[in-house]
């Protein structure tokens, strides 16, 4: 979907958080409603529409925007065909791999909010564009939720990402996206890394790592290993800082007698 033959939106809601990152970013004054998740830039300040699954229909045909961006993964059919049937144009991505995620932002931004070719998108794919690939990549499952255990499986954004970073998902050919398997088999997958992002299910030091006892763990931001938008420019930085490998301890000092 485009708007070309009904001009540019200038009024948006916007029920995905990296999208209304990417908006309010790159001009602020089109966005008029987001979800409660939307937290960044952290400064936003528009009508809130409740959440990506719930959203408030009511409030957002009150809102009367020009456009609704969503996603097939983000938010639900019925709630998006319940905007249309009210009017509303609804423009809905899907970004399954890191180009995708690119031509998207393009269409987002420029085809549907007619703005200028953003700054952080040129320098976003430049810097993911100059990586090169890994000398030595590492296996690794990547826990979304728990209670029950969830990974990432085939065909997402975030197993893209990790690729890209020398970290090859041991699920990455499950016949399903995100697969629900207990603990003892990721455990026995032969995984040599466990990568546990803060969100969806907000992993910490103290909430996922004793899970994966004889596995090195890596915890992650989720903002720059699921989100697509402003954050992609900083994300190789971040996440290889995160992804590296400790550093071996030193030789122990020598005692000193007496």
């Amino acid at each position: 979907m485009t708007r070309r033959d009904s001009g540019p939106a200038r009024r948006v809601v916007s029920l995905v958080p990296s999208l209304t990152e990417a908006v309010a970013t790159t001009a602020p004054a089109l966005l008029v409603g987001a979800t409660d998740w939307c937290n960044q830039p952290a400064d936003l300040r528009v009508t809130r529409v409740r959440g990506t699954k719930n959203p408030d229909i009511a409030e957002i045909v009150r809102l009367a925007p020009d456009l609704v961006i969503a996603n097939e993964e983000e938010n639900r059919a019925p709630d998006l065909d319940a905007l249309r049937a009210a009017g509303l144009t609804v423009l809905v991505t899907e970004v399954r791999s890191l180009p995708q995620a690119f031509r998207e932002l393009h269409r987002v931004v420029v085809e549907a909010c007619g703005l200028p070719r953003p700054a952080w998108l040129d320098a976003a794919e430049k810097t993911w564009a100059s990586l090169r690939p890994a000398a030595h990549p590492r296996k690794a499952v990547v826990p979304v939720w728990r209670r029950p255990w969830m990974v990432l499986g085939r065909d997402t954004f975030a197993g893209d990402l990790l690729a890209r970073l020398g970290v090859e998902n041991v699920y990455g050919d499950h016949q399903e996206r995100y697969p629900r398997v207990p603990v003892d088999e990721l455990t026995g997958s032969g995984a040599d890394l466990v990568v546990l992002p803060d969100e969806p299910y907000r992993f910490t030091a103290d909430d996922g790592p004793e899970a994966f006892a004889e596995i090195p763990a890596a915890l992650v931001s989720g903002r720059h290993l699921t989100w697509y938008g402003p954050s992609l420019a900083e994300a190789p930085a971040v996440l290889a800082a995160a992804l590296a490998p400790p550093a071996p301890a030193g030789p122990a000092p020598a005692r000193r007698g007496g």
